[in-house]
């Protein structure tokens, strides 16, 4: 009996699998968007393609992308992202944030979790839900008197049920930016971890507190995401490790080494950039607070202007006329080599998934950024939006040793899976260069591929020389196709 015709073979890649250890030269058949075969010998074929003395691996999870617009994603494909999900912010709601996204079309696999702040501006500020998939109602209403501060044992039964209903309609789990509410009761945190843990799904926080000084230090913030999976054994997953640990990394690490070691259900993200990105108005960014991230209103870059924030006066000036801006925030000087050995131990701890934080575009002035490709040369935003996965692999892999190019490929693309499977069974067929996985792959020069963007140019990656979304050719020959939108839903509960 003949063997089966491929859609599409690739040959002559070292092939990397991080699941099964594969390491070694081979043939990769694809039909119908799944991998049907991987083996020395190519198959039968309707198209063979040649990619010998590339890399070809499975293409990368991004477990925390704000980046939702289709030229956000289209950046993201070109640092070799096949799947990008907004987990920490959420949306709300969840069913008409995945109708749109799919009325639409994506360029990359896309899902979403429920978010905590959103259902808690509805609840206790009376904010309409809109269903766009974008951080502008979170924006947008920074400055609402109601939603940072504690809540009454009814409201907060609302704010429950809102996320338990956006579970049933799909989404991922539970995005929890408690860092933004920090006044918010701890009560309320526990039994949001009760809720997950009864609907089996998990939670990503942004934790309460950035400081290495006391009461509240990042270490205080960490115990917190602890406490609530020991006591009620939820999956609880800690966003951003590398930024809101600060410099306080090594006692943040230790607690969790030592909470997985007995048991305890907590998993970690983090990207290779010592700045952060998030809105000018965030609690953790009064200029009253500034010293306990240890900078000062001049680490911050204002990105609808592109200005240093001069003093606490103009700190504060933004703040209230637009508390929903963009702003950069330099924690770390990545030219200082003490800084630079604490932003490389966030990438020492064990299990630590590569995830972007991958922001929206800003136009000058602060206006919406067009939708459209390729970005106009104007927009800003955070380089690791568009560089996270590349520079991981030029500066943490290639340059730095600091991760084998295996553990790389790993934390960026098995790992993420993993952390998500057990509520969502679909996701066990990504990560993985297997038969029956699906055929989202990435192709690339492991001593080219490097980043572009920087924190004043927006700029594709480069040496990813194709991208897979579901066997379609999203990126061919380092070329974006914008002809296609291969990008599929990604549920809980859904195989």
């Amino acid at each position: 009996m003949p063997a089966p015709v491929a859609d599409l073979v690739l040959t002559g890649a070292r092939v990397i699998d991080p699941e099964t250890g594969l390491d070694g030269v081979r043939a990769v058949g694809i039909t119908g968007g799944a991998i049907t075969s991987v083996g020395e010998a190519a198959p039968p074929a309707r198209e063979v393609w040649d990619v010998a003395g590339q890399v070809l691996a499975p293409g990368f999870i991004d477990l925390h992308s704000h980046a939702q617009s289709t030229t956000g994603l289209r950046l993201q494909a070109l640092d070799g992202v096949t799947t990008a999900l907004e987990l920490e912010a959420g949306v709300l709601p969840v069913a008409g944030a995945y109708a749109r996204a799919e009325a639409e079309g994506r360029p990359v696999n896309f899902g979403f979790s429920a978010s905590w702040t959103d259902a808690r501006m509805h609840v206790l500020d009376r904010v309409p839900l809109v269903a766009d998939a974008s951080l502008d109602l979170f924006a947008t209403h920074q400055s609402l008197p109601n939603w940072r501060g504690p809540a009454s044992d009814r409201d907060v039964g609302r704010i429950l049920d809102l996320l338990a209903d956006a579970v049933g309609e799909g989404a991922l789990g539970i995005g929890v930016l408690v860092g933004y509410a920090p006044d918010s009761g701890r009560a309320e945190y526990f039994r949001l971890a009760g809720l997950a843990a009864r609907l089996g799904v998990p939670t990503f926080t942004h934790t309460r507190f950035i400081s290495t000084a006391e009461p509240g230090t990042s270490l205080e913030g960490a115990l917190e995401v602890i406490a609530a999976a020991a006591g009620t054994g939820a999956h609880m997953h800690m966003c951003h490790v590398n930024s809101t640990s600060t410099r306080m990394i090594d006692e943040v690490a230790g607690a969790i080494d030592a909470a997985r070691v007995g048991g305890v259900s907590v998993s970690t993200e983090a990207y290779p950039y010592g700045a952060g990105s998030t809105v000018i108005g965030a609690a953790f960014l009064a200029p009253e607070l500034l010293n306990r991230l240890g900078i000062g209103p001049r680490q911050l870059t204002y990105l609808p202007t592109g200005e240093r924030v001069a003093d606490d006066r103009r700190l504060a000036e933004l703040r209230a006329t637009d508390p929903g801006g963009g702003v950069v925030v330099h924690f770390l000087d990545e030219d200082d080599p003490a800084d630079l050995a604490v932003l490389e131990r966030s990438f020492t701890l064990a299990d630590t998934a590569i995830a972007t934080d991958a922001m929206p575009l800003v136009a000058p002035g602060g206006g919406p950024a067009p939708d459209s490709w390729p970005p106009r040369p104007d927009m800003v935003t955070h380089p690791r939006s568009a560089g996270s996965y590349a520079r991981t692999l030029r500066w943490l892999v290639r340059e730095r040793g600091l991760l084998s190019l295996t553990e790389a490929l790993r934390r960026s693309s098995l790992l993420p899976a993993q952390i998500l499977e057990g509520a969502v069974p679909a996701m066990r067929r990504k990560g993985r260069v297997q038969v029956g996985a699906d055929a989202d792959l990435v192709v690339f020069d492991p001593g080219t591929v490097t980043d572009h963007a920087t924190y004043t140019q927006v700029a594709p990656s480069s040496g990813f020389r194709h991208v897979l979304v579901a066997g379609t050719p999203l990126v061919r020959d380092g070329e974006l196709r914008t002809d296609v939108l291969p990008g599929r839903a990604v549920r809980s509960g859904a195989v």
